[in-house]
């Protein structure tokens, strides 16, 4: 099973004030199905209802959907970097409509600060699965696990965004219940080396070859 991220375009950021007190949001497109993403993945349509149904139940209607900021290597939520919490999540055709409040936490009060000094923030929502290749486009399979419908991040064209695409190309698989991770090859610890000498050749190196596994 691998990590699964994609950067969500359809969703903005809403400061909503009353009495005084501000309130913020992060509304729209969370996910969408049977269209080809800018990854080159299709979620079909039934599969994300029944994951979205189990979200749902699991997580948002026990107020335990939680968001981090920044991009997290795994499919663990890290309550340390929670942000905010996903309150909605609903279909709409073949996308769903998700709405999350930025809470007051250490990393809400970061996304706060950045929303009101005007910072462009993106979204990202965050899984796990397996991918299936059907001509040439790779289909997200039945096994695919929600972690967060969102997670906050810095904007996804940064020069270094192919590092965190590299963190996607792990595997995990459950063992006894717990999730355990198998790296496919040593792409980070090649980078991870680098830092200490030619990190910008290294970050070419391994970009290259990441593009040919996508």
């Amino acid at each position: 099973m691998k990590l699964i991220s994609e950067e969500i375009s359809q969703a903005e950021y809403i400061v909503e004030e009353a009495n005084g007190n501000k309130n913020y949001k992060i509304r729209g497109v969370f996910l969408q199905t049977e269209i080809k993403n800018r990854n080159g993945r299709v979620y079909p349509k039934d599969i994300l209802e029944n994951e979205v149904r189990r979200y749902n139940t699991e997580f948002i209607n026990k107020k335990r959907a939680f968001g981090e900021l920044g991009h997290p290597d795994g499919p663990t939520v890290n309550l340390e970097r929670v942000s905010h919490m996903i309150t909605k999540l609903y279909p709409d055709g073949n996308n769903f409509i998700g709405e999350a409040k930025i809470m007051n936490t250490p990393y809400g009060k970061i996304v706060k600060g950045l929303i009101d000094e005007g910072a462009q923030l993106g979204v990202s929502s965050r899984g796990m699965g397996s991918l299936e290749q059907r001509g040439g486009v790779n289909y997200v399979g039945k096994d695919f696990y929600l972690a967060t419908a969102a997670d906050i991040v810095a904007d996804p064209s940064a020069p270094d965004a192919f590092v965190e695409g590299i963190m996607e190309n792990k595997e995990w698989v459950w063992d006894n219940g717990v999730l355990v991770e198998k790296n496919i090859d040593a792409w980070k610890r090649e980078i991870e080396s680098a830092k200490r000498n030619a990190l910008a050749e290294a970050k070419v190196r391994v970009f290259k070859n990441f593009l040919k596994n996508l």
